[in-house]
């Protein structure tokens, strides 16, 4: 059974940072792409970054370019996405999502306010 479980959410002041963490279970992590998506009150979802199975090809929006990072932990069956220099428009609900599947974890509240 697919489970992604994301964590790390929480309420900072613009410029400030959060670490994201998905923790994954149920599937061979390992060989599966990796993406987070966001989706921001009243408006549709959207994708935030990709990462490759080895880890060593990303991209991202172009939102977030040069500000978010996404990593992963194979070993850990972990994928994580740092948010620096957050702007009050990341406030959004991020999820993680295996590109294979269509399961959606319960994803985690990140508002970005002053």
């Amino acid at each position: 059974q697919v489970q992604l479980v994301e964590s790390g959410g929480g309420s900072v002041q613009p410029g400030g940072s959060l670490r994201l963490s998905c923790a994954a279970s149920g599937f061979t992590f390992g060989r599966s792409v990796m993406r987070w998506y966001r989706q921001a009150p009243g408006k549709e979802r959207e994708w935030v970054a990709f990462i490759n199975i080895g880890g060593d090809t990303t991209n991202y929006a172009d939102s977030v370019k040069g500000r978010f990072t996404i990593s992963r932990d194979n070993n850990k069956s972990t994928v994580y996405l740092q948010m620096d220099s957050l702007k009050p428009e990341d406030t959004a609900v991020y999820y993680c999502k295996a590109a294979q599947f269509s399961y959606w974890g319960q994803g985690t509240q990140v508002t970005v306010s002053s």
